[in-house]
């Protein structure tokens, strides 16, 4: 669970940025605490739990959060909100599961059709709509195209700590390369990655009003590729496999909070919402793509552990790998990303993409 309270602010630059955050509180006590509750009870009790603390959410969000002054014309896109849907959960479903599946059984084989079928179908439908849900012609402008790429790149990334950093901990000591901890203890092991994250936001808004949230973004991808190598060479020892793994989350909590900012200043104000939910469905992509990948060659790269088939070192170190390889990906993605052009004024331009839509009632509210 991860609360994130952003202010968005105009700077005097003229760029939105987020003017205070609050992150990562919650996964500093969920991880440990998740573990007492697996141990003490059933694993099921997570889910439940889960769904209570959502309730609550949604509640407290009813009641405390007050309504945004934006507005913009136009209907909710039904049609659209519901293709996506089917399109992204047989994608992501077969994805995530077809390890488990199997890549050839005819359940996988099914959803990726239907999301093949589905998703272009989207695309078409949203690309003609007067008012889509998401305006993929915005989407493809460099500052928003390359901004949801490195998204991808760095939820892929991220995931591989998550799958591999359990698994070295938890490994018995006889296996040579695992440390035999308890699960609460791996609990309490990965929580000072979320105090970490944390402890960077000043930093991070810092280096954004300085140098801008595209030095921000490459910056945490920097980070988080040296994380990782530094990970490959201290996994002998608790202690610096948690300190080599906060170096990773220090260079996602750079990343990730340079993301919305990136996002704001290149939308109409109407469009952030939907931007924002897009970049953060390419992170999900990237965390569900990795853990895919990361399974397949965990299942791939095993030993024999008294009659069990246990991940083999190698393996661990070749799903490593593959985040020092998707962090390089995303800082040349950052790289890519167009800075803010300067308006008649000498002021950065705030808004790089104007509204685009069909039909005259999107032209309408473009103006002259």
């Amino acid at each position: 669970m991860q609360i994130i309270n952003a202010v968005y602010t105009a700077g005097p630059d003229g760029l939105r940025r987020p003017a205070r955050s609050l992150s990562a509180i919650c996964p500093a006590w969920s991880l440990p605490g998740s573990a007492l509750i697996a141990d003490a009870f059933d694993w099921h009790v997570l889910f439940w739990a889960s769904a209570v603390l959502g309730a609550v959410a949604f509640l407290f969000v009813v009641l405390f959060v007050p309504e945004s002054k934006a507005r913009s014309d136009g209907r909710v896109d039904l049609t659209g909100a519901v293709g996506m849907a089917v399109g992204l959960v047989c994608l992501l479903l077969a994805v995530s599961k077809g390890t488990d599946w199997g890549w050839g059984s005819g359940t996988v084989l099914g959803l990726l059709a239907v999301a093949l079928i589905v998703l272009p179908a989207w695309g078409w439908f949203e690309l003609r709509t007067a008012q889509p849900m998401v305006d993929l012609r915005a989407s493809t402008h460099p500052q928003v195209l390359f901004t949801h790429l490195a998204g991808l790149a760095f939820g892929f990334a991220l995931f591989a700590l998550n799958l591999v950093l359990p698994q070295v901990l938890q490994l018995p000591k006889a296996t040579g390369h695992g440390l035999g901890e308890s699960l609460v203890t791996a609990g309490l092991a990965m929580a000072p990655q979320s105090l970490v994250m944390m402890a960077v936001a000043p930093l991070s808004a810092r280096v954004t009003r300085t140098r801008g949230p595209r030095a921000t973004l490459m910056i945490g991808a920097v980070v988080v590729g040296v994380g990782y190598l530094l990970i490959m060479g201290m996994m002998s020892a608790t202690w610096t496999l948690m300190l080599a793994s906060c170096v990773v989350a220090m260079g996602v909590g750079f990343g990730i909070s340079s993301l919305p900012t990136l996002v704001i200043n290149s939308v109409p104000v109407s469009a952030t919402a939907a931007a924002n939910s897009l970049n953060a469905l390419m992170r999900s992509i990237g965390t569900t793509t990795s853990s895919a990948v990361a399974g397949v060659l965990l299942a791939q790269m095993t030993i024999d552990f008294h009659g069990v088939e246990v991940p083999s070192e190698n393996g661990l170190r070749a799903v490593l790998a593959i985040g020092v390889g998707s962090a390089a990906v995303a800082l040349a993605v950052a790289s890519l990303i167009p800075r803010p052009r300067p308006d008649a004024d000498g002021a950065p331009s705030e808004t790089l993409v104007k509204p685009s839509g069909v039909g005259p009632s999107a032209n309408a509210d473009q103006g002259p």
